[in-house]
């Protein structure tokens, strides 16, 4: 299944993508009725399988065509991240072989974790300022893993069962912040850095996250062409050494690492960094695309969805 945010009246509601359209989950319940039913993106992960397969239910019993009143065009919504409230976003530094060796630096022995926080979560279509405070922005392309059950000190065989489902991110990076001091944080956690979508597919459409193709298209030029299978610490791995020290909730987003490509992994001289007017497009196979456009920040004018 294919779940996502968009805004609607200035709040953050629940949709299902469909061959016909985008069924807006609460504007359904009010022309049909049907109980349990979530109403939005945090109650669905929470509620886990029992919750998506009653979801499911209800959409396969709707009428759906564009005529309808609940079934909207995705090119018409206003996209807020696919998963809007995590209690935990956690990343990982240097997780694709190649990417660790053009920007010289030795593979780790165990996983490089940081975090970012809800202020940097944003949706499809969005724009995003540019920070005036670098002049060193660089795009990311990741697999977002989204936490589906509670998990501590889960065995790496069994980490994929704690998986709700996935989905692109763009870990956006500030690199002369990131740069500047030995920890990272600062140079990842401007606002917007985390835009997330369009959708969070569930697990069980996926299949094998070690197999994905992830593509990064800044202006229409290819700049990030890999796959999920030169991650230095697999999904399951990833799960499972997190969960060895800190508890991982329902909601909690893991973001995976980047592919070769980036700015940063080129030559100086070759380093052009994103500016205002730029359109950067992320895709992860199955999982979709996510596209953002860059504006010039404005004073006290950041806006965050």
């Amino acid at each position: 299944m294919k779940l996502l945010t968009f805004v609607k009246d200035g709040k953050q509601s629940l949709g299902v993508k469909t061959d016909k359209g985008i069924i807006d989950v609460a504007a359904a319940l009010s022309v049909i009725e049907w109980d349990n039913i979530p109403i939005n993106i945090m109650e669905v992960i929470e509620g886990g399988q029992t919750t998506v397969a009653k979801l499911e239910e209800y959409v396969n019993h709707l009428e759906v065509s564009s005529v309808i009143s609940y079934v909207l065009d995705e090119n018409e919504i206003e996209w807020g991240p696919c998963v809007t409230h995590p209690n935990k976003i956690i990343c990982v530094g240097l997780n694709y072989s190649k990417h660790a060796d053009e920007t010289n630096a030795p593979y780790p022995e165990v996983p490089i974790l940081f975090n970012k926080f809800n202020n940097t979560l944003t949706g499809h279509q969005r724009d995003i300022a540019v920070p005036k405070v670098t002049e060193k922005l660089d795009y990311e392309v990741e697999l977002g893993v989204v936490i589906g059950k509670k998990a501590k000190d889960v065995p790496q065989e069994n980490a994929l069962d704690y998986v709700f489902g996935y989905c692109p991110v763009n870990d956006l990076s500030a690199r002369d912040l990131q740069l500047k001091t030995p920890q990272w944080m600062l140079g990842k956690t401007c606002d917007n850095f985390s835009p997330m979508g369009p959708y969070l597919v569930t697990a069980d459409e996926v299949g094998d996250p070690q197999s994905l193709n992830l593509k990064t298209i800044v202006n229409g030029e290819v700049r990030q062409n890999s796959n999920t299978s030169d991650m230095i610490f697999s999904v399951d791995r990833i799960v499972s050494y997190i969960s060895m020290h800190m508890t991982l909730v329902p909601g909690d987003i893991i973001l995976t690492g980047t592919p070769e490509g980036v700015i940063l992994g080129y030559p100086e001289e070759k380093q052009i960094y994103l500016k205002p007017g730029d359109v950067v497009t992320v895709e992860v196979e199955k999982l979709g695309v996510l596209t953002n456009t860059f504006t010039q920040e404005k004073d006290s004018d950041t806006k965050i969805i």
